[in-house]
């Protein structure tokens, strides 16, 4: 009788991940990342450190650059905190990008009605306009999710399409439109709902101060709340939640609730801070970002600000690096997707381990 070598190799989840090899992981895989880049700068015919060099004064090289790179971050840190929130509870909210057009679009037409009124009323209503649009929105799919099982990922994804087309039909000749423009746009904002500037001479407005605010309440919602504790329990486990007694409906409905309104925030400080007028390709693309923002921050506020920040600063500083060294800005893209990647090959080696089972 024949006796086989039954050996096979099984991917185990570490019980408790050492700090120094997360940290370890994480030098390993951004020293990685640097090396593909540095291949991406070489093949685009541009020597890598003067690419790194070009793309790093271009983000902080100076306080106008600076200020740029924490606008371009201000929108990532909400969506990315509108990630966290519901990617803890294991909710997959996909709709992000979808409710950064609600938000904005919800801000826009309650504001639109106060034109000429003092600032002190026009922005408290831009700012809970955008909350209110974004939450109703993403609650749409905690409904769709908790009353007809529909899957969130689904839902949320259809209601992005949904939300865009609605923008565009609003203004293609609908009432939203500026008279005789050329691009699908609404007429400028009243100057009196604008987010006031931090500082003269750049375009930095108090929108970033708001997400830096958001992120805090975020941390404490986490980790110094009931709800916080249903976040992370859910997260674990959302069936052994609804054994003890916990209402998990509600608990989706108001995690979406939450992660929405946060999505909604960065709509408006896109329109109010930055453009001063709605239109679709100002506000598009942040959902998406902000998914990577908070997968790369760990799923933590401060996290989320840090990769929110170094987002921005790539974007901000992609500009400068193609007209100093020809390299595409739009290579940049591919780097924030190499960095996504090693990133999560670092959080996987923290996290697993592969193990020998089987007689030898």
């Amino acid at each position: 009788m024949t006796d086989f070598n039954l050996v096979e190799w099984r991917l185990e989840r570490r019980l408790e991940p050492r700090p120094t090899a997360r940290i370890v992981a994480l030098a390993l895989a951004a020293i990685a990342a640097v090396l593909v880049c540095s291949l991406l700068f070489a093949a685009a015919g541009a020597s890598p450190g003067a690419a790194f060099t070009a793309l790093l004064k271009g983000s902080f090289g100076s306080l106008r650059a600076a200020g740029e790179t924490l606008v371009k971050a201000t929108p990532l840190i909400f969506t990315g905190l509108a990630a966290c929130v519901a990617f803890r509870a294991r909710i997959w909210n996909i709709g992000a990008e979808g409710q950064v057009f609600a938000g904005a679009m919800f801000a826009y037409w309650a504001q639109h009605n106060l034109t000429g009124f003092s600032p002190f009323i026009q922005i408290p209503v831009v700012i809970i306009g955008g909350i209110v649009g974004g939450a109703l929105y993403a609650g749409l799919a905690g409904v769709l999710k908790t009353r007809f099982s529909v899957d969130e990922v689904i839902s949320t994804v259809m209601l992005n399409y949904i939300i865009v087309y609605v923008l565009s039909l609003l203004l293609l000749r609908g009432p939203w439109s500026e008279a005789g423009a050329f691009f699908e746009q609404t007429p400028k904002v009243d100057p009196g709902s604008v987010l006031p500037l931090l500082f003269s001479g750049s375009r930095l407005h108090s929108g970033f101060l708001l997400a830096i605010v958001a992120a805090g309440l975020v941390h404490m919602l986490l980790t110094r709340t009931p709800l916080g504790y249903e976040i992370k329990a859910a997260g674990s486990n959302m069936r052994a939640l609804d054994v003890q007694g916990t209402n998990t409906r509600r608990l989706v409905i108001v995690v979406l609730l939450v992660s929405g309104a946060l999505a909604g925030l960065a709509g408006i400080t896109e329109v109010y801070g930055v453009h001063y007028r709605l239109k679709a390709g100002v506000i598009a693309g942040y959902g998406y970002s902000g998914i990577i923002v908070a997968i790369l921050g760990q799923l933590h506020p401060l996290g989320v600000v840090v990769a929110s920040v170094l987002f921005g600063a790539l974007l901000n500083g992609a500009t400068l690096m193609q007209i100093k060294t020809g390299v595409p800005s739009a290579l940049i893209y591919a780097i924030q997707a190499i960095l996504l990647l090693f990133f999560l090959a670092g959080w996987a080696a923290c996290n697993f381990r592969l193990r020998r089972v089987g007689r030898a």
